[in-house]
């Protein structure tokens, strides 16, 4: 038997990995979930990428931004709250670590190309 503290403490463990388990996952079986980890996600990658090539070669950069507003409209049906304030300043952060990185490239491939 657990007793109260025992019981109080499973309680706030559960409460924790209830709360740090995204929406997505929630429905899932441990089935379910190790046959998504195993998925063949080359293929997978290959399929997308094929699709987003027709796409973008038939409707042009509207494709990809009708896919990211439902993408958005469908986080939002999840989380009303996001993107939270601190989202928003890490993704920010993300986008302009990312922005130096690529600086960072082009630099060197035009040393390179000046050689």
């Amino acid at each position: 038997m657990l007793g109260v503290h025992g019981a109080m403490r499973a309680a706030a463990r559960a409460d924790r990995i209830a709360r740090v388990r995204h929406d997505i996952l929630s429905g899932m079986t441990p089935e379910q979930l190790r046959a998504y980890a195993q998925r063949t996600w080359h293929v997978a990658g290959a399929l997308e990428q094929d699709h987003w090539a027709r796409e973008v070669a038939q409707r042009g950069p509207l494709a990809t931004f009708e896919a990211s507003q439902a993408l958005r409209e469908h986080m939002r049906a999840l989380r009303p709250d996001w993107p939270s304030d601190d989202e928003r300043r890490q993704d920010l952060a993300d986008h302009m670590a990312l922005k130096r990185l690529i600086d960072r490239a082009a630099g060197a491939f035009l040393a390179a190309a000046r050689r």
